[in-house]
């Protein structure tokens, strides 16, 4: 079983920063690839950006590549979002995920744990 919260989101301007950060509790979170998702007001949850469980590998959604980065720290049981030039279309519920699947699952289906989600409102 593992338990994931979020936090860091938040309210901020058009081109600013937010970082996010996921804590897990537990002790394999290692053994977990880990996974940020959205959701907008009226739209579906959607996949932002993975991280393998060495923290060797990601992968980005198109609509954020360059401008999003995700990281963990293994020793710390934490997988960070950190949100750069922030656009209005950001504004969603993000959510952390862990999957036992090796690799870069970009699917919902293959995380089992899911947080409870932090929201980050862009004001244009």
């Amino acid at each position: 079983q593992v338990q994931l919260v979020e936090s860091g989101g938040g309210l901020v301007q058009a081109g600013g920063s937010l970082r996010l950060s996921c804590a897990a509790s537990g002790r394999t979170f290692s053994r977990y690839s880990m996974g940020w998702f959205r959701q907008a007001p009226g739209k579906e949850r959607e996949f932002v950006a993975t991280i393998n469980m060495s923290g060797s590998n990601t992968y980005y959604a198109d609509s954020v590549k360059g401008r999003f980065t995700i990281s963990r720290d293994n020793a710390k049981n934490t997988v960070y979002l950190q949100m750069n030039s922030l656009k209005p279309e950001d504004t969603a519920v993000y959510y952390c995920a862990a999957s036992p699947r090796i690799g870069l699952p970009t699917a919902q289906a293959p995380y089992n744990y899911w947080g409870q989600g932090t929201q980050v409102t862009v004001s244009s």
